[in-house]
């Protein structure tokens, strides 16, 4: 069966089965490599900026230096180099993907460490470059580490990798928030991004243990398309670096794309629109939930353990709960029913708002909306994951991510601006309308991703692969 036929289709496992995939080696390695993921982000984000407000750094040089977090926006520009590119030494002995993720993982160190040696009211330029070069080395384990998840085991797990994902790193940012700020409090900030780094050996010693996924041979198209490259390579007048520059841009750059639009056909401009807006919804309305939350009444204390805290447990509870589902119904199924619960699950904030500061209504809300959010990661996580081929891993998904985030990014600018001219409830229904294009898109590719439509690559473990082969850590 290929990969879209699977995607479609219920693997039909009882729920025993279905349980014992977060028993499997490599999903229980993925907590830790997500734990590693998370790590870095606010401590070149949120936590970055609190330290350096709280030595007296001016506004303005801290805004600038929230650049510094485009790393991860623009990390499609060398993925096809992570993708492609074997490094000295680390490739021969580690494998392609493990290479690049331990790599990355000790330029975190050096970036956290240099942060934590520098002064960033004597040298901010210096903590700026550190900044910078942890960023770029979290953007690069980024870009590893997602290949690794999709490559690793078979696609009806990828929903339990990504839920295994998803809770490593959300505690991670637990850790480099809370966790990083009652450091600075009892000890120093200098201490505090001492210990952050420190605990990057966890995503050193998992990279260490896994072992390199096997990947599945290139099917047909793909080396036909490839050949079709070294053909026009070797009937040009090119010569030199110039002639070998252009063979790895073509292969690394050009193929990947090329592959997207020959397997999905006509049906990939549905795809990238439903990649695009399938996360509209929530990041709309997310923007301004701690404002409505104060509008309301609600105290910081109450939105901080209602919001924060229980909004956390439930994240992770729905993100589990998704990665069973998929092995249970298939991801097509539960990425339909997350397309609908997503924007379903913003009217009980419409319905809190008409209710006032109850304790039990933000309770109730908070339990549904970040339920439902949690599933809708894990699902569509491995749903992108299912449209990747493993030729070109890397690249495709980095471009995935990126145009999953950046329409609602876009919008929610305007969020505060609507918000304020037709009120709360209304703000919040008008979140779940802009959900409605999703599940349309939704239905559509549910009905067309089939094998008449489009050409899916083999993965290891599916069609190629053993589950014997995979068993193993």
């Amino acid at each position: 069966m290929n990969r879209a036929a699977e995607a479609q289709q219920a693997p039909g496992r009882d729920w025993r089965a279905a349980l014992a995939v977060y028993r499997h080696p490599r999903v229980i390695g993925m907590l830790f490599l997500g734990f590693a993921a998370g790590l870095p982000l606010l401590l070149t984000g949120g936590t970055f900026t609190a330290w350096l407000r709280d030595l007296g750094v001016e506004l303005a040089s801290i805004g600038f230096l929230s650049w510094v977090g485009m790393a991860y926006s623009i990390k499609v520009l060398w993925a096809p180099i992570v993708d492609r590119m074997a490094l000295p030494i680390l490739t021969r002995v580690l494998g392609r993907r493990r290479a690049w993720m331990l790599l990355a993982q000790g330029t975190i160190m050096l970036g956290l460490g240099g942060i934590a040696l520098t002064d960033p009211v004597e040298n901010l330029w210096l903590v700026a470059l550190w900044a910078v070069l942890t960023a770029f080395g979290a953007a690069t384990q980024d870009i590893a580490i997602d290949a690794y998840r999709i490559e690793a085991v078979s696609q009806e797990r990828q929903g339990a990798m990504a839920a295994a994902y998803v809770f490593g790193y959300r505690v991670a940012l637990l850790t480099a928030g809370a966790g990083a700020l009652h450091i600075a409090a009892l000890g120093s900030w200098s201490l505090s991004y001492g210990a952050m780094a420190a605990l990057m050996l966890v995503g050193v010693i998992c990279t260490l243990i896994v072992r390199e996924p096997e990947v599945a041979p290139r099917d047909v198209a793909t080396a036909q398309l490839e050949e079709r490259v070294v053909h026009y390579i070797n009937n040009t007048a090119d010569t030199g670096l110039w002639r070998d520059f252009k063979a790895w841009f073509i292969g690394a750059v050009i193929c990947p794309f090329v592959d997207f639009w020959q397997r999905f056909g006509r049906i990939a401009l549905v795809v990238i629109a439903f990649i695009a807006v399938f996360r509209i919804s929530d990041i709309f309305m997310g923007v301004m939930a701690n404002p409505f939350y104060l509008d309301l009444g609600f105290t910081k204390d109450e939105i901080a353990n209602i919001a924060a805290a229980f909004g956390l447990a439930m994240t992770l509870a729905g993100a589990a709960l998704g990665g069973l589902l998929v092995v249970r119904f298939g991801i097509m199924r539960m990425l339909i029913a997350t397309a609908i619960l997503a924007p379903l699950t913003n009217l009980t904030f419409s319905w809190l708002a008409t209710l006032g500061p109850e304790t039990y209504g933000l309770v109730f809300a908070i339990m549904a909306d970040n339920l439902s959010g949690g599933m809708a990661i894990s699902v569509f996580i491995a749903y992108l994951s299912s449209l990747t081929n493993s030729a070109y891993t890397a690249t495709q998904y980095a471009l995935f991510s990126s145009i999953m985030t950046l329409p609602g990014q876009f919008l929610a600018g305007f969020t505060g601006v609507l918000a304020e001219h037709i009120g709360w409830v209304w703000f919040f229904a008008s979140s779940a309308l802009i959900g409605i294009p999703t599940i349309l898109l939704a239905l559509a590719l549910m009905r067309w991703a089939n094998p008449d439509h489009m050409r899916q690559p083999g993965r290891n473990g599916e069609v190629h692969g053993s589950p014997q082969a995979e068993s193993s850590s």
